[in-house]
């Protein structure tokens, strides 16, 4: 049994609830995802959003973070805050015994978060700790460098983690009021699914939904993307050189071609050895210890992106091999070996993209999301059995913005 999509009407407005039953054991998974309210919503206070949802995970300000966690450990519950680019995530799990428990102590947590100074300046510490040891971290500086210049003045530019120096602006008040305009009904999509028929979770989750907020709708924002050729080099002390590169790929993530982006995606540099970025790059030229490129879908933006590390005085022959490869794949496609090893790999695959009840609820809240229908994923593979060599090579073509590929090489 597949997931099913209801509304629940609290306080006027309708709420999505993504549902699946599952009898094989007794628990209870439950994701209350708001959307649009991701690090997308940071604005001007890079690390926000991500400050915000580690404040929801130190407990109430009557209990405080260690009495809170022995509460959820003795009922053997977690309950846990987590944020993406475009969702802010609170997640609870537990057995089917301890479901009202568990919904009291999420009650509880959003009625009073822990907003208190002490708190606010030890998760400062924390991030701030973490960023300065992430500044040696060169694939983390590497890529933040690459999305700084591919996605100059958009919600992309700064990194999720926020920068010491906007981590140490950043106010009580400021946390607040993310989280009052973030957690309401407007913004809600739930994910539910466990020992539970839906009717009676029902009946457990409408006594809490009816403590939030209506509030107000966060806009959707659509990020576009005009890659150029240029490339941004950092010198570091490093004993080799950290490349990544990205570019334009212009698609909606409801385009009932996506299919055709994501057999390509794969032979040209997602499938590991095969690929055509490992095997040009490390198996017969020895560059590189791995080579990864990707087409990401997202319902805010989409993009080609990849990386690779080789050594310093490597570099400048790594990142012309990219380029050539990627003028390549867009002029002359691919083959038809390699549409038939896709073609065996993405479908024999697919049983083992949804053997959990978790991968089953993600699937159908994407799905849902980016506003595909449920049986999307059925009729996709069905798309690519059937995929014919001349098509997906002409839609390759169709796509040169992928050559405009924008660098980020940190090296010695």
């Amino acid at each position: 049994m597949g997931a099913t999509i209801k509304h629940i009407d609290i306080k006027g407005v309708q709420i999505p609830v993504i549902f699946e039953e599952q009898k094989a054991l007794p628990i209870l998974n439950l994701q209350l995802v708001f959307q649009n309210s991701g690090y997308i919503q940071d604005k001007n206070k890079s690390g926000l959003v991500s400050l915000s949802s580690k404040l929801l995970n130190e407990g109430t300000k009557e209990l405080g973070a260690t009495k809170f966690a022995e509460k959820l450990e003795k009922n053997a519950i977690s309950l846990t805050t987590s944020n993406g680019f475009e969702t802010f995530v609170i997640e609870l799990s537990n057995l089917k015994e301890q479901s009202q428990k568990g919904i009291e102590l999420l009650t509880a947590l959003l009625k009073s978060p822990n907003y208190s100074q002490n708190t606010l300046d030890k998760l400062k510490t924390m991030q701030t700790g973490s960023l300065k040891r992430k500044e040696n971290d060169f694939d983390y500086v590497s890529n933040n460098q690459l999305k700084s210049i591919l996605f100059k003045g958009t919600a992309l530019e700064n990194p999720a983690s926020g920068t010491v120096k906007s981590i140490s602006k950043i106010e009580l008040k400021n946390i607040k009021n993310f989280i009052n305009q973030t957690v309401c009904l407007e913004n809600l999509i739930i994910v539910a699914g466990g020992d539970y028929e839906l009717a009676e979770f029902e009946k457990l989750i409408k006594p809490f939904l009816e403590t939030l907020n209506v509030g107000k709708k966060v806009n959707f924002e659509k990020i576009d993307l005009i890659s150029k050729k240029e490339e941004k080099v950092l010198i570091k002390d490093t004993q080799q050189a950290y490349i990544y590169f990205g570019s334009s790929f212009n698609i909606d993530s409801k385009d009932e071609e996506n299919y055709k982006a994501k057999v390509a995606s794969f032979i040209l540099g997602g499938s590991g050895f095969g690929s055509r970025l490992m095997e040009e790059i490390r198996v017969k030229r020895g560059l590189a210890y791995s080579a990864y490129g990707s087409i990401s879908i997202n319902k805010s933006h989409s993009y080609f992106n990849g990386y690779l590390q080789t050594k310093n005085e490597s570099s400048d022959e790594a990142k012309k091999l990219v380029s050539e490869l990627l003028e390549d794949f867009v002029k002359n496609g691919v083959t038809q070996d390699e549409l038939s090893a896709a073609k065996n790999f993405l479908t024999g695959s697919e049983p083992l993209r949804s053997e959990t009840l978790s991968q089953r609820l993600n699937r159908a809240f994407t799905l849902y999301y980016r506003g595909l229908e449920p049986d999307y994923s059925t009729k996709e593979l069905e798309k690519i059995q059937n995929l014919k060599l001349e098509d997906l090579n002409n839609y390759i073509k169709s796509h040169d913005e992928i050559n405009n590929l924008t660098f980020s090489i940190v090296r010695k």
